[in-house]
């Protein structure tokens, strides 16, 4: 019969079973209970596809749609989906650029936009991998602060300058174009999901 002491021995050098699975486990069900879903193999973006994208934006920010403010900056709706989708493509200096074709455009101002669409780049490219995190509807709900911010850097240069004030309505525009945000999203990745080559027998 083995004296206790040895038994105590023994058993503290004993195989112990791992219990790493239980983090990894409980980690698997946060990401499930935040919203986040696994991504879809995409085909690299065609750098064409970008500016051609950017260059519609721009003529649907010049068409007549009058003073409504139900109209989205669709331009700036553009904008921030490629500084969050390809921050080292379109990055602030495209965004600057836009600013001031918008300004000639409106007459207004001459750096007005270029000044929104520059503070609206930046904080983009800043949360780039925090936005990609979440779903489209959470995307959404980040996107709309940096409309709101890009709106209110314009408003207050109008008013620096001796501009009245428009009303809260004003702000109507970037909670339009945050609204657009999922359909904005599927329509310019839509040439990212198609294959190549279609063929039923590939596993992709």
């Amino acid at each position: 019969m083995k004296p206790g002491w040895l038994d105590a021995l023994l058993a503290s050098f004993a195989v112990r079973p791992a219990r790493r699975a239980e983090p990894v486990e409980l980690a698997a069900t946060t990401a499930v209970t935040r919203g986040y879903q696994p991504k879809v193999l995409l085909r690299p973006v065609n750098p064409v596809f970008i500016w051609l994208s950017l260059a519609g934006a721009l003529a649907a920010n010049l068409l007549p749609w009058g003073s409504s403010p139900l109209v989205p900056d669709f331009l700036a709706v553009a904008l921030v989906f490629w500084n969050v989708q390809q921050p080292r493509r379109v990055g602030i200096g495209a965004a600057f650029v836009f600013g001031l074709l918008m300004d000639v455009h409106d007459g207004a101002l001459f750096g007005e936009h270029a000044l929104a669409y520059t503070l609206l780049s930046y904080g983009a490219i800043s949360l780039h991998r925090r936005i990609l995190w979440f779903t489209l509807p959470a995307q959404a709900v980040h996107v709309l602060p940096l409309l709101l911010l890009a709106q209110a850097a314009a408003l207050l240069v109008r008013l620096w300058v001796g501009a009245a004030f428009p009303g809260w309505l004003y702000f109507a525009e970037s909670v339009v174009g945050a609204a657009l945000w999922p359909a904005c999203s599927w329509l310019l990745l839509a040439p990212q999901r198609r294959p190549i080559d279609r063929d039923e027998t590939r596993p992709i």
